[in-house]
């Protein structure tokens, strides 16, 4: 079953964004509508809880990383080893900031 929990927690001009689950073309549009970044300044996205990622959830996070290039920073902590191989193999370590 595809499942994603998101988890916002928007502290003035910080939101912190913890996901549960796959993030994946089933789910990825939940994200997208789920993330405000309006006046976010400092986007921080922890993916404990976050089994999978496919390409439609890359997809996604670079997307966000943009529009955060523009406005502020975003990091990614908490990257379990699957998931941090999704990010080697695709080159998006390199692009994205994971603590």
């Amino acid at each position: 079953m595809d499942n994603l929990i998101i988890d916002l927690d928007r502290n003035q001009e910080t939101l912190t964004v913890k996901l549960k689950g796959r993030l994946e073309s089933a789910t990825s549009p939940q994200l997208e509508e789920a993330l405000e970044l309006e006046g976010i300044k400092d986007l921080r996205m922890d993916f404990a809880g976050l089994e999978y990622l496919s390409s439609a959830g890359l997809r996604v996070l670079l997307a966000v990383s943009k529009t955060m290039k523009k406005q502020g920073t975003m990091e990614i902590s908490n990257v379990n080893e699957e998931v941090m191989e999704v990010f080697i193999i695709t080159g998006f370590a390199g692009i994205l900031t994971i603590l």
